[in-house]
């Protein structure tokens, strides 16, 4: 990787890591480089992440606390111990479901088109999540998570002036996103860019 590259990946990785402005405006600009705005694409939550790592059941609206009602939930120790193993048991869960495949390919320079047709379809289309696999000795990608086949056809008939080959795939997918609307969130970076 050319180093020019590294610095705007290492840039790109620092911003989207979540470190607060104030240590981003402390980054020193190498010589010969400018900081630039740059807009990134990352895909939307799949789940409501106002709620992830609290218990539900503390969180119940209690008179005392300010709340307009009074919830009390009674359960043995034996139940939140059974719902915390449930819930770390199946924490990286899948599901069946199906994508749409736009790359499937085993030839010398199949590792370079594939990169390049993840590239094209996350620029063109935003609100789909793209996967790109390697299952000996093909290079794939595909593209969405969805549930029914009919919600992946309807994916397909609209990227198909784009990717004229794509199909239909019955595979693993990840849980959609709750928010359909809004699958994916808008973001400014600084990115490094070598002056010209």
């Amino acid at each position: 990787m050319k180093r020019t590259e590294t610095l705007i990946l290492f840039v790109m990785a620092f911003m989207l890591s979540g470190l607060n402005k104030v240590a981003a405006q402390e980054i020193v600009v190498p010589e010969g480089y400018m900081l630039v705005d740059s807009i990134v694409y990352r895909p939307a939550s799949a789940v409501d992440t106002t709620l992830v790592g609290k218990n539900i059941l503390g969180i119940m609206p209690r008179k005392a606390d300010g709340g307009d009602a009074e919830v009390n939930v009674y359960q043995s120790e034996a139940m939140n111990q059974a719902m915390e193993e449930h819930l770390s048991q199946n924490a990286g869960r899948t599901l069946s479901g199906y994508r749409v495949r736009i790359f499937f390919d085993n030839k010398q320079s199949a590792r370079v088109e594939s990169e390049e047709a993840l590239k094209r379809c996350e620029s063109l289309y935003h609100d789909v999540r793209a996967y790109r696999t390697y299952a000996n000795p093909y290079f794939k990608v595909t593209v969405g998570d969805f549930r029914t086949k009919s919600e992946a056809m309807a994916l397909l008939e609209r990227i198909r002036s784009e990717f004229p080959s794509a199909f239909v795939v019955k595979e693993n997918i990840s849980f959609p996103v709750v928010d359909t609307d809004h699958a994916f969130v808008v973001d400014t970076v600084k990115v490094l860019r070598p002056v010209r």
